[in-house]
């Protein structure tokens, strides 16, 4: 059976490519930005890719069309699969009904996390011996891909999403994946170009929370309003509670941890279990991305002391503070954070680790709610862990930057081109510095380019 994907490189669409490979299916797929690592993770396992969209791309006819939910009306390509009455489906969809029927599923949602702790999640049950399948928006690096099948009797992760499905299902992707375990993360307002406010987002989780069996598990952070209103509009699913407090009685799990210090932390199961451990990540909103996957976890039979020693072995997905490399002792750091919150919890995770040196954040308003300029008057505040700030005006974006910069409290600067915003950096880096590059885009190549420029300012002094 032939299937071709229509948005094959996005972290969703690509992943599902690799589990129909994986099931046997000859695949390919089209998409406008091909980039890595999504790109090389597919070409890697020999599918075939198609750069730009059109007609041409759908000869020979494939059995199944599976469309993105990047694709409207008037793509070229949509237009042609549907003039041709060729059959599509979502990809959601697609993998209710050929992945995830018939085997335990434990669904991660919230606004900010989700590829962490869902790689968390399948890192502890696969520590565990569970040989679980997965489905994530990123690359986790304890498996080098970003989705398989596993064990078919075993759990099977999947990052849950709440934005729509696809032009002709305009309900959240997440309601597709009826999970026997839904952990609900974190809650607050994004997605500005679908969604009128939080209340609707609400809406949306209590949506998931409806298709929850009752011998099932909601695991909810007790520290969220939000989540607590979702599950006020009723809820048939035992609830497990977690958060990051030291009072232990106020949830079911708790870490606890020293003022500050977020790399060596005690996990808490009640009065009943307790793990000491130490990570590679850093930040206070890692570790209750952390106490979530753990709870989770232990649905599935993973004790605390298991989930401890799994976390010390855990590596953070691939652009998720990732470091893209070091020259002349400059750390360049990857991180996809895209919402004030997510930049904010990023630099102050950092900012916790530092040592010597300075912090300097680049930035990307890239994502369709920046766009819309919806977060940006909560953008000067998300940065003030930095030291120095560089902030890039896509062409995309019809706000000016340059007033965000103004109200930073930190230095600040605002750049319209690539090449002026790497000349900047190399100008002023210097041995001890972190350069955290934050983007939901492949930000033109920037990462390899800005350390191949350091690379060359190294090679110029020592001449």
């Amino acid at each position: 059976m032939h299937i071709h994907i229509l948005g094959i490189c996005g972290t969703f669409m690509g992943s599902l490519a690799l589990l129909a490979r994986e099931l046997g299916y000859r695949v390919t797929g089209s998409d406008a930005g091909v980039y890595p690592p999504m790109s090389t993770q597919l070409e890697a396992q020999g599918i075939a890719l198609m750069e730009g969209y059109g007609p041409d791309n759908l000869e020979p006819a494939p059995d199944l069309v599976v469309i993105g939910n990047a694709l409207s009306r008037g793509n070229p390509e949509v237009e042609a699969v549907l003039n041709r009455h060729l059959p599509y489906t979502s990809g959601p969809q697609w993998l209710q009904e050929h992945v995830l029927g018939g085997r335990p599923v434990l669904a991660v949602a919230g606004t900010h996390g989700k590829t962490t702790t869902a790689s968390i999640l399948a890192w502890l049950l696969e520590y565990a011996g569970q040989s679980p399948g997965f489905l994530i928006g990123g690359v986790p690096r304890n498996f080098g891909i970003s989705a398989r099948l596993g064990n078919t009797k075993a759990p099977f992760v999947i990052e849950a999403d709440e934005y729509d499905t696809a032009f002709f299902d305009k309900r959240s992707k997440f309601v597709h994946y009826r999970p026997d375990v839904a952990v609900l993360n974190n809650l607050e307002f994004d997605h500005a170009d679908i969604f009128d406010d939080l209340a609707a987002i609400e809406r949306q989780f209590h949506h998931l929370v409806r298709t929850v069996p009752g011998e099932g598990a909601l695991v909810i952070n007790a520290d969220e309003p939000a989540l607590k209103r979702v599950l006020e509009r009723g809820c048939w699913t035992p609830v497990i509670r977690f958060g990051d407090s030291a009072d232990v009685s106020i949830g079911d799990w708790q870490v606890q941890h020293e003022p500050g210090e977020t790399c060596r932390f005690t996990l808490h199961h009640g009065q009943h279990a307790s793990h000491t451990t130490e990570w590679a990540l850093s930040g206070g909103h890692n570790l209750v991305n952390a106490l979530a996957a753990a709870a989770a976890a232990a649905t599935q039979g993973v004790s605390v002391e298991q989930a401890g020693r799994a976390l010390a072995e855990f590596a953070s997905p691939r652009r998720r503070q990732e470091l893209r490399g070091v020259v002349d002792g400059i750390e360049v750091i990857d991180d996809f954070a895209h919402h004030p919150t997510a930049i904010a919890s990023t630099l102050s995770g950092l900012r916790s680790t530092q040592r010597a040196g300075r912090l300097l954040a680049v930035i990307e308003p890239r994502s369709n709610t920046m766009r819309l300029g919806t977060m940006k008057a909560r953008l000067p505040e998300s940065v003030s862990a930095a030291d120095q700030v560089y902030w890039y005006q896509p062409a995309t974006l019809n706000w000016s930057v340059d007033e965000v910069s103004r109200a930073c409290r930190v230095d600040s600067r605002v750049f319209h081109s690539i090449e002026a915003l790497i000349n900047a950096l190399v100008e002023e880096a210097r041995p001890n510095d972190r350069i955290v590059v934050m983007s939901n885009g492949s930000f033109e190549g920037l990462h390899e380019r800005l350390l191949e420029a350091l690379t060359q300012r190294m090679r110029v002094s020592l001449t």
